[in-house]
């Protein structure tokens, strides 16, 4: 008998638990196109009310690492162990940029695959292309080599690599979808367990920028990550970090890249909160593989692949290793684009920074023209925000801005000049200092 797309569908809405069988079976659909983009919608809403079980939760993962080819990494003869970190996204969260390079420069191997923007937050192959000639897309044999010689390289999900993920991922983008702790334990374990690692990290964002809103929420997606990809065979850990702030001074494709490089070339005069989360999540990465027992000795030897170049070195190569310039590390800006407006945008009054409505400066990033309202959509890797003055900050109507927008034309400018506005809290006394990392599971 035919397999019916639409009874797992119903199943699902009306809070049946699905079977090993269905959910496989539904997979397969999904990657050989006999399901409907409709029908993968229909499951992901009803899934978002109804959620998995945690049996549901495993089937779906390993149904979606099964749909592509895995990969396997024996036949290189690495001398360190195979290591990754996924973030579950943010407003300016371009930690993998400066992660990746610091990692290998600390002796692990990192065949990163990373994603595109989903929803209000933006994507780590995204940022990737806003740098000339850098093929997200590399041949497998490019791939491995790269991760053997250098130690890291980051690149997009291949059409082999998850092929299901990649279906799913893009409906979920454009139909409300996206906040599920199911789909997203599914989304990210199975792209992370075909490539093969040993260990990996996570860093689950909390706040009114990140996908779960709630602490609750994190520790539950955390929980679900940290289980199903032990129970795989990954040993894996997470950290739960505050995203109720744009991470960084920048949010885009080409000023967060220039923010990354600038904060391995320069890490003393980086933004302190992203080079503070760069250097736990190294530091964990560390630990997880089995390289250094202590968490503080792991930090300290994490930030010190910042400060002796080590980490700028290899992203240097692993940049012309995929094609881009040879010396962009040393050169950001003579090979990123710039938008035709770079204008500041000013507080009505003045005062310190109190909090961003984060998640409405990712959708203001969107307006101007840096994500997608649909699957496939070409995006301007120039524009976005760069100068955003953080919690604490003090601003002015003539003095700091709240942020410098980075726009095509001026009424593009003028729609998200109003946004950040809207967007960042000034209040008169400034706000106490609030933590970064919020909590650890493992």
């Amino acid at each position: 008998m035919a397999y019916i797309p639409q009874e797992t569908i119903i199943r699902k809405r009306d809070g049946k638990e699905l079977s090993d069988a269905e959910i496989h079976a539904f997979i397969e659909g999904v990657t050989d196109e006999t399901v409907a983009r409709e029908q993968v919608s229909a499951f992901a809403m009803a899934t978002i009310f109804q959620k998995m079980t945690v049996n549901e939760r495993r089937a779906l993962t390993l149904a979606m690492r099964d749909s592509g080819e895995r990969l396997l990494w024996d036949d290189l003869d690495l001398p360190g162990p195979i290591a990754d970190k996924h973030s579950t996204g943010g407003v300016g969260d371009k930690v993998s940029l400066l992660l990746g390079p610091m990692a290998a420069a600390c002796g692990l191997f990192v065949p990163m695959i990373a994603g595109r923007g989903l929803g209000h937050t933006g994507g780590t192959v995204d940022k990737f292309e806003a740098i000339p000639g850098y093929s997200v897309a590399p041949d497998n044999a490019t791939f491995r080599n790269l991760v053997k010689s250098n130690g890291v390289a980051i690149i997009g999900q291949t059409a082999n690599l998850a092929p299901a993920d990649r279906i799913i991922y893009g409906v979920r983008d454009i139909t409300g979808t996206v906040e599920s702790i199911d789909l997203i334990t599914a989304s990210i374990l199975s792209k992370k367990l075909a490539a093969g690692l040993q260990s990996l990290v996570m860093d689950v964002k909390v706040g009114n920028g990140a996908f779960m809103a709630t602490l609750d929420d994190a520790r539950g997606l955390a929980r679900s990550i940290v289980d199903v990809a032990n129970a795989a065979g990954c040993q894996t850990s997470a950290l739960i970090t505050n995203m109720n702030w744009v991470l960084g001074q920048t949010a885009g494709n080409a000023v967060e890249v220039r923010e990354a490089v600038m904060g391995m070339a320069n890490p003393a005069q980086a933004d302190e909160r992203l080079i503070t989360i760069c250097v736990a999540l190294v530091g964990e990465m560390l630990v997880n593989a089995g390289l250094i027992s202590s968490p503080v000795t792991a930090r300290e030897r994490a930030r010190k692949s910042l400060d002796d170049g080590s980490a700028l070195e290899r992203f240097g190569r692993m940049v012309a290793g995929l094609g881009g310039p040879s010396d962009f590390a040393e050169n950001p800006d003579k090979h990123l684009a710039q938008a035709a407006i770079v204008r500041p945008v000013y507080a009505d009054r003045g005062g310190y920074v109190f909090e961003h409505a984060t998640r409405d400066l990712g959708v203001a990033i969107i307006g101007l023209g840096g994500g997608r309202t649909q699957p496939g959509a070409r995006i301007d890797h120039a524009v976005g925000l760069s100068d955003i003055a953080g919690a604490g900050t003090e601003v002015a109507p003539n003095g700091r801005p709240l942020a410098v927008v980075h726009a095509a034309d001026e009424a593009a400018f003028n729609t998200a000049a109003q946004a950040v506005r809207a967007a960042i809290e000034v209040t008169e006394e400034r706000p106490a200092p609030r933590p970064l990392e919020l909590d650890v599971v493992r």
